[in-house]
């Protein structure tokens, strides 16, 4: 069987050597292969296992495609049947060299495979993200009868990521049971990142805990999911107990941790981990260098990721968007423009999806909204080389939301070549909400109650807008379809790091051990900044009660308790940086700017959706938001 394709293998070899891309002129790196090559060709037909097997080590290390072509074909010509061990060896240098398409051909003459012959061909796939063919693979090995070792499982698994792939892993794990490979640490952090990356984790936590040993890869694996998967705090109480324990971290463990901490925003935590990861000299990896950029960014402090960034020997596509998303997120659209006009003009990088929306969306939090509809424009003329998504078309719906040009919005939404979703109708929403445009509102929240109504934001941003106009007896049917429908809102918070620790707060919390401290203090907060011209905007109020109770409502907001406590614990030069889980309201941004003002403090606000930077009472969202 293996002389059955010599035909198109001598053809295709012949084709690389003299096509303009592949010469026979063999190139320096792998001038020392000239030598063995030569006395391959000099012995011909006598050329033995071991003279083989010496040649494609050497070339698998090299990555030396022409040169491992020649022994394949060298062994066609001489009608030499090497053995499994010597074919699975051409199936490891074709993919090492990213041929595939010769590597299954290897694979497919095969008319004998051991396991090792089925996982290198089944890792091919998997390492580059043909899952399904990696499956199709796996299934055809067992049903040959060939048992699969903790390799072959701990390959497969991480092709296991689809809804379908899923269902197959979870398959897989029980024959893993069976095989009893379940403690081997290989399988074991497969396991535990494919349960993480479909948003298992207490499965796995679970198999994690089980291990009879842990290495760095299954720790970090189990950081790293904790960290996708928004559980920053327990991704970091972890990787302090596993430190503990001794864990040696690697560059993949901290770009988890970083992860977890740009979740929180604890900037504090960050620098200490930045420092710890310097210290251990860590080589710097550009995916880690990456996570610093966002981590810093999504801590408030762009001067740091803007140093990073500067300082970067190699800059891929990620680094760039990381850097224009921190400006975006900030509002900052004219630094987005600039830093895209640079990545253009360096030619290096080719601007990809992610690029394009996050340019969009700089422009929206930025008030450009014709420059962005500009590059809309040019976008869908095919000048970057990137096909709109609809992630795009939700971009300029934002943008012209948010510049009060809602009407637009809805006839740019009508004719959309998509369906539109969910984020689309809510951004409409929510400009709605902002410019209080009732009727468009309404439309595009019904749309939105169809399209989800297990999604409590819907219902209250609709409600918000019904309370706005007044319309209390359409905001009571809304709250009464919630409880119909048993659909709960996610309580606001707020929090604040102080000394590493950090500080959470919830609308009229009572829970804080200096409470009395911070309700006095922002009481006093709201007589004197009442005598400099702060007007507590009762339209934050979204309740059928009067206006006193409108008030005493407002003092109670997670955010000003936060930052009263911030206010009170923090020495003056130091920023006060609060961090929201949901948008923070007008009234609080008012008051935010207030203490801003009167107290001569830099303020920094996160939220669901942007940065607001506050120095002498002016926001750097320019109360564009």
């Amino acid at each position: 069987m293996f002389l059955t394709r010599r035909k198109h293998v001598l053809h295709s070899i012949h084709q690389s050597f003299y096509s303009n891309s592949r010469t026979l002129t063999i190139s320096t790196t792998h001038i020392h292969l000239q030598q063995p090559l030569l006395q391959m060709t000099l012995t011909g037909f006598n050329m033995k296992f071991q003279n083989y097997n010496e040649l494609l080590n050497e070339c698998v290390h090299k990555k030396a495609f022409r040169e491992g072509q020649r022994v394949h074909a060298h062994m066609i010509k001489t009608r030499y049947l090497p053995s499994v061990f010597l074919r699975t060896r051409l199936i490891v240098l074709y993919t090492k060299c990213d041929s595939l398409g010769d590597a299954r051909h290897v694979f497919d003459e095969m008319h004998e495979r051991n396991v090792v012959s089925w996982t290198a061909m089944i890792s091919a796939y998997s390492q580059r993200g043909y899952a399904s063919q990696a499956l199709n693979l796996f299934i055809q090995m067992l049903r040959s009868g060939t048992e699969p070792n903790e390799f072959t499982f701990a390959t497969v698994l991480t092709s296991c990521t689809s809804s379908l792939g899923f269902m197959l892993g979870r398959q897989i794990h029980s024959l893993i049971i069976k095989s009893n490979y379940e403690d081997h640490v290989f399988v074991g952090s497969s396991l535990l990142d494919m349960y993480a990356k479909d948003g298992k984790i207490h499965e796995a936590q679970t198999v994690f805990e089980c291990l009879p040993e842990r290495d760095v890869v299954s720790c970090t694996a189990i950081i790293s999911g904790y960290a996708q998967l928004g559980l920053d705090e327990e991704a970091l109480e972890l990787f302090r107990c596993l430190q503990g324990e001794g864990m040696q971290s690697n560059y993949v463990t901290y770009t988890g941790v970083i992860t977890a901490l740009s979740g929180l925003a604890a900037l504090d935590l960050g620098k200490q981990m930045h420092n710890h990861v310097l210290r251990s000299e860590i080589p710097s990896f550009v995916v880690l260098q990456n996570s610093l950029i966002d981590m810093y960014s999504k801590c408030g402090n762009l001067t740091y990721s803007r140093r990073i960034f500067d300082t970067m020997y190699e800059r891929t596509v990620i680094s760039w968007n990381a850097m224009l998303v921190g400006y975006s997120k900030h509002g900052e659209g004219r630094e987005v423009l600039e830093l895209f006009t640079l990545m253009r003009k360096e030619k290096k990088v080719k601007p990809d999806s992610v690029t394009i929306l996050a340019v969009l969306s700089g422009c929206s939090h930025g008030g450009l909204e014709d420059r962005g509809l500009n590059i809309f424009q040019e976008m869908t003329s095919g000048k970057f080389g990137v096909e709109p998504k609809m992630e795009h078309y939700g971009c300029v719906v934002d943008l012209l939301g948010r510049s009060g040009r809602v009407e637009e919005a809805l006839e740019f939404i009508k004719k959309m070549p998509f369906e539109p979703t969910a984020a689309i109708w809510g951004s409409l929403l929510g400009a709605c909400r902002v410019h209080s445009n009732v009727d468009i509102g309404e439309f595009a929240g019904h749309q939105l109650l169809e399209i989800e109504p297990g999604n409590a934001g819907n219902y209250v941003i609709l409600s918000n807008l019904y309370a706005l106009a007044g319309r209390w007896e359409d905001v009571r049917s809304l709250r009464d379809l919630m409880l119909k429908k048993t659909v709960t809102k996610e309580p606001g918070r707020s929090w604040i790091e102080l000394d590493q620790v950090l500080h959470t707060f919830h609308a009229s919390d009572r829970s804080h051990p200096r409470r009395e401290e911070i309700r006095v203090k922002v009481k006093e907060l709201s007589v004197g900044f009442k005598e400099v011209g702060y007007v507590p905007d009762l339209s934050c109020v979204l309740h059928d009660v009067d206006e006193e109770q409108k008030e005493k409502i407002l003092l109670g907001h997670s955010e000003k308790l936060a930052l009263s406590f911030g206010l009170i614990a923090t020495p003056e030069s130091v920023p006060i940086r609060v961090i929201k889980n949901l948008r923070i309201c007008v009234d609080c941004h008012n008051f935010a700017k207030y203490i801003s003002k009167v107290y001569g403090r830099e303020v920094s606000l996160r939220d669901k959706n942007r940065f607001h930077r506050i120095v002498g009472g002016k926001c750097s969202c320019g109360d564009y938001w």
